[in-house]
């Protein structure tokens, strides 16, 4: 398992991490459960209407936050935008509780790749270990 895999892993089994981004100079955190590796990529997912995706068009700097069994994972980076069918098809797939409110052939369905992101494990009683990707 690769070291983008092993975050998704993380984030699986979490099942819910916490988003933060900037709305002017407020920061702004909420829960997302959604994560997919896809061409060696991690990628969310949200919908282009909502208020968290216009935050990240204006400013694509954000930070997750992940907590299971005493460890937490936080990474940070810049999220791009990527309109493929496929990764969004891909998203559903895994996700298929959101193809209630999502397709892949929509306009509001939005993913998202973390670029030049750096990720790190922690705990109370383990050294934190870093990633970048």
């Amino acid at each position: 398992m690769n070291a983008t895999e092993r975050i998704c892993k993380f984030l699986d089994e979490a099942q819910t991490y916490y988003l933060a981004t900037v709305d002017g100079d407020q920061p702004r955190v909420r829960p997302f459960g959604t994560a997919l590796v896809y061409n060696g990529k991690l990628y969310i997912q949200t919908g282009k209407i909502k208020e968290v995706s216009k935050q990240i068009s204006k400013n694509p700097k954000v930070e997750i936050c992940a907590f299971k069994d005493g460890k937490w994972l936080r990474v940070a980076g810049e999220l791009v935008n990527d309109d493929d069918r496929d990764v969004k098809a891909a998203m559903l797939d895994k996700m298929p509780e959101l193809k209630a409110m999502y397709s892949a052939d929509d306009d509001n369905t939005q993913v998202l790749y973390f670029k030049n992101a750096t990720a790190i494990f922690s705990s109370f009683t383990e050294a934190s270990e870093v990633i970048k990707f």
